[in-house]
């Protein structure tokens, strides 16, 4: 992981971060041309790493012919976040922020570390593609094309209804929380387990428990699923950094208040929306309705068992239907 010193970078939320840091990985080599450039920015408790099974020689996302960026956010715990920031700013005084903030430090990154003015190709999965939209419609003429999957321009009442219930409440409801100002993340074991029982009762499709799909991924059982897989992805974070990504993606709004259509509509990308059977947080339907508001864009509907859990590449039909779109959206 490679760090790109923002230096005193201004919030849209008025207040400025001081020495503001933007995590970042790369795969593949940026050519002389540099204009063989994706950039891949992360999903809601995820991080880089957590994108690199799409990537690989003889897929669209391929090295050989791709230099990859796959970006931090403020809040993921290496960027600057509230579990690395000094006071006035850490823990709980972290001020808002928001993906239009991430995704300008991005563009920082992408055009003064690397000289980049032109991207082939932004994509993202759920909360990593409303950054997507997001730049889109920022930085409209750099972004060749858009990959936006299992995600939305700006979410829906319920997504931003499952963001405070199920990733913010847990934790400021804790009596360990004290406003932010916990003892340690240890302390906050309880908040991070009811999360991760919450986000296993709401993400997976109705089916996935019917059929024990969770046998299919090597579990032994339910509870062994819930363990491994739920808590094993929650219980190491730090409540605070999740609750600044979650407020994030609940304000995600790439009109920035005002009027979304005509935002969506002055996208010049070559916009390809993709979806998944079975997603609560992204459905289908919306996906299609998101579609057509953008001049050009493509709908594609992922007749998929595991929902919106298909990011973690659990289905090898999944991964498929999905490559070959993006080889679609790649090609000249």
């Amino acid at each position: 992981m490679e760090i790109f010193e923002l230096g005193d970078f201004p919030l849209l939320s008025g207040y400025t971060l001081p020495g503001a840091k933007l995590s970042y990985k790369t795969i593949g080599t940026l050519n002389a041309a540099k204009d063989n450039a994706i950039l891949f920015p992360h999903f809601l408790g995820g991080a880089p790493e957590a994108l690199e099974g799409w990537i690989g020689a003889g897929l669209a996302l391929d090295p050989t012919k791709y230099f990859f960026i796959l970006p931090g956010q403020f809040g993921n715990g290496i960027s600057t976040s509230p579990s690395n920031s000094l006071p006035p700013f850490n823990q709980g005084a972290f001020p808002a922020c928001t993906f239009a903030d991430d995704v300008i430090a991005q563009h920082k990154l992408v055009t003064k570390q690397f000289g980049i003015t032109e991207l082939q190709l932004i994509l993202g999965w759920s909360t990593g593609g409303l950054q997507t939209y997001e730049w889109a419609v920022r930085y409209a003429p750099m972004v060749k094309r858009v990959a936006a999957i299992a995600t939305a321009p700006k979410p829906s009442p319920w997504t931003r209804l499952w963001l405070l219930t199920l990733i913010e409440e847990p934790h400021t409801s804790d009596p360990a929380y004290n406003r932010g100002f916990y003892a340690d993340q240890k302390s906050m074991h309880a908040g991070l387990r009811r999360q991760a029982h919450g986000t296993a009762l709401t993400l997976p499709p109705h089916n996935f428990y019917r059929d024990e799909l969770w046998k299919q991924l090597g579990f032994s059982s339910l509870e062994d699923f819930i363990s491994r897989f739920w808590e094993a992805f929650w219980l190491p974070q730090d409540p605070n950094d999740l609750i600044v990504q979650a407020r994030k993606a609940r304000a995600a709004d790439p009109s920035q208040g005002g009027d979304l259509d005509a935002a969506l509509k002055s996208i010049t990308a070559k916009v390809a929306v993709i979806a998944f059977t079975g997603d609560p947080m992204f459905p289908p339907d919306e996906g299609k309705v998101d579609a057509a508001r953008i001049p050009g864009a493509t709908f594609l509907e992922v007749p998929s068992i595991f929902g919106h859990l298909a990011t973690f590449q659990l289905s090898q039909q999944d991964v498929q239907t999905v490559n070959a779109a993006l080889v679609d959206l790649l090609a000249p």
